[in-house]
């Protein structure tokens, strides 16, 4: 069963969120989905400077399965990108909670985010200890 990370919160739609100190924040896609998806071979994130809005499109993940909306789990400014992923999309799934981390925003506001309890208890996955989360 895929794991979730106890120190993260998460979106309905399988974005999690790290807070990495004031109002930035961490964002990547949880486990959950990356087993659901399969192998990524694709990534389109956000530019530098946009502006995303919580519960919004704002790029997309491609898998040998299927290609999903990537949804914003919180409102602001994307103030850096994840090139590594761009380059070798296969990190989301090897590492989603750490090396897999997709983009940071100067958040505003947070959508409805769930704990990481309610997320495994709706999710099914398997709730997880501490096992360090996105840095660049």
């Amino acid at each position: 069963m895929p794991k979730v990370a106890a120190e993260l919160q998460y979106s309905d739609e399988h974005e999690w969120v790290a807070r990495e100190g004031g109002n930035l924040v961490a964002v990547g896609i949880s486990a959950v989905a990356t087993d659901a998806l399969g192998d990524i071979v694709y990534v389109d994130l956000p530019e530098v400077g946009s502006m995303v809005t919580a519960g919004e499109t704002c790029g997309e993940v491609e898998s040998t399965k299927s290609v999903s909306d990537l949804y914003a789990p919180v409102t602001g400014e994307v103030v850096e990108t994840n090139p590594a992923v761009v380059d070798d999309p296969a990190l989301i799934n090897n590492d989603p909670y750490g090396a897999g981390w997709l983009f940071k925003v100067a958040a505003e506001s947070e959508g409805p985010l769930l704990s990481a309890q309610e997320y495994a208890s709706k999710n099914g996955g398997d709730l997880d200890g501490a096992d360090g989360v996105a840095s660049a």
